[in-house]
C-alpha cells in the first residue's frame, strides 16, 4: 500500500535529490582539500555558488516545493521567506561593513604607562 509521500514518484525524485546532494557537497569538499589553488574569494564564490544549487535541489527534491503543491501558496510562502531572509541576512552584512569602514581608526598602544 502506497502513501502519497511514499510512491514510487517520490522514491526517484528523492533518489536523485540524494545523488544531486552529494555531488554538490562532495566537489565544494574536493576543492578545498585538495583540489587547485585558487585565490580564496574564488573558492568562497564557487562554494557559495554550489551552496545556491544545493539548497534548490532541497527544495525540489525533497521539500516537493512547486506550483503544483496546494495551489502553488507552499512556494509562494517559501519565495517569501527567502526574499525576507535575505534583506535581513544582506542588510545586516551591508551595516556591518559600513560601521566598519567608518570606525574612527583605533591608536596601536592604548597607553598603559608602560
Amino acid at each position: 500500500m502506497s502513501t502519497p509521500g511514499n510512491t514510487p514518484a517520490h522514491g526517484n525524485g528523492h533518489r536523485l535529490g540524494s545523488v544531486l546532494a552529494i555531488i554538490l557537497t562532495v566537489i565544494p569538499f574536493w576543492l578545498v582539500m585538495s583540489g587547485p589553488q585558487l585565490a580564496p574569494g574564488w573558492t568562497a564564490a564557487i562554494i557559495f555558488g554550489f551552496a545556491i544549487v544545493q539548497i534548490v535541489v532541497h527544495v525540489l527534491f525533497f521539500l516537493h516545493l512547486d506550483t503544483r503543491s496546494e495551489g502553488g501558496w507552499t512556494l509562494l510562502a517559501f519565495l517569501f521567506t527567502t526574499v525576507i531572509v535575505v534583506l535581513t541576512i544582506g542588510g545586516s552584512i551591508w551595516v556591518m561593513y559600513h560601521l566598519n569602514a567608518n570606525m574612527m581608526p583605533m591608536p596601536q598602544d592604548m597607553g598603559g604607562g608602560h
